[in-house]
């Protein structure tokens, strides 16, 4: 596991080992904000914020189709009222390419600058194509990307959603544009081990591609607050499997965490995501929650703890909504 985070490929761009995932902020039609999720509130996503950043939890993942862009716009308005903290936080977003934009380039160009202006930022950080779905090539793709990055609007490329094979595509035609591509944003959890043992990761780790977690936690099926008796909910339908087989895995969770002094499920769940060397993007949507997702770092799990919860692991299914939609 990296404690210290990584240096996104071709660029100087670093990032902790851990960040925020902001689908929520903002999202009210998935999330709510006012109602049935009451935790999430304006004030509650300040604290959250400045609990993650005062913990070192400083990349913060967002995306144009968030809340219609309003996540962008409070991470903005955050990023405003607060100039010192801005220096150390690094933002990722997305573009999500529609099939319909056929002009890939200018729908990309305009996306991302409407993307600067909510963020009110100069440079976007890391970003990211937010699934495979446009219906042009990787090479127009990779050339809208690379002339965002040739005009200074972005500093590190990445993608989200892709396969083994789409992945090896799409940073084999940034390399002809002399651009790296830095990162995979995955779905994967002890509920979708998937992106392992299909050999995704093995792909990026070969490409030097850093993969990014969203649904770590499960939607918080692994947070040991939701049972069998008491399932989470809304519309938490990612990686669904009967709760009573999560309730096993939750039950490791929290043995291995006893012996590691009292760490919670969560935070097992999200320390194994890092021994993978994959960057865990949880949601926080309160001050305790950034705080419980940063009790996840500064310790490690062992290789038989490893092993115990490799084989506890689900498979996970990629559905169609969760192949292009993610979240903390």
């Amino acid at each position: 596991m990296s404690q210290t985070g990584f240096v996104l490929p071709g660029t100087d761009v670093s990032i902790p080992p851990m960040g925020v995932g902001t689908w929520a902020w903002g999202d009210r039609a998935t999330w709510g904000m006012g109602g049935y999720d009451t935790e999430l509130t304006r004030a509650s996503i300040e604290e959250a914020w400045q609990a993650s950043i005062d913990a070192g939890v400083t990349l913060f993942d967002t995306a144009e189709v968030y809340g219609g862009g309003e996540s962008e716009r409070i991470i903005g308005s955050l990023l405003a009222a607060d100039p010192a903290r801005a220096k150390v936080v690094t933002i990722a977003t997305k573009f999500m390419p529609f099939p319909w934009k056929v002009d890939v380039g200018g729908s990309l160009l305009r996306a991302v600058r409407g993307s600067l202006e909510r963020l009110g930022v100069a440079a976007v950080d890391l970003y990211q194509i937010h699934g495979p779905i446009s219906f042009r090539s990787h090479g127009a793709l990779a050339e809208a990307l690379a002339e965002a990055r040739r005009q200074g609007l972005v500093r590190a490329v990445g993608v989200s959603n892709y396969s083994a094979s789409e992945v090896r595509a799409i940073a084999g035609e940034l390399d002809k544009r002399g651009v790296k591509l830095a990162s995979n944003q995955i779905e994967f959890s002890l509920l979708r081990r998937e992106p392992e043992t299909n050999g995704l990761l093995a792909t990026c780790r070969e490409l030097g591609v850093v993969p990014l977690a969203y649904s770590p936690i499960g939607q918080g099926r692994l947070s040991g607050k939701y049972t069998a008796h008491n399932p989470p909910p809304g519309r938490r339908n990612f990686s669904a499997h009967p709760m009573q087989l999560v309730d096993k895995v939750t039950a490791e969770l929290r043995r291995i965490g006893e012996k590691h002094g009292g760490k919670t499920p969560s935070q097992v769940a999200l320390n194994w995501i890092m021994a993978k060397a994959v960057v865990p993007i949880p949601g926080a949507k309160s001050r305790a929650q950034a705080d419980q997702n940063a009790g996840a770092r500064g310790w490690s799990l062992d290789a038989e703890d490893v092993t115990v919860l490799d084989a506890l692991a689900f498979p996970g299914r990629r559905t169609l909504q969760s192949r292009f939609w993610q979240h903390g």
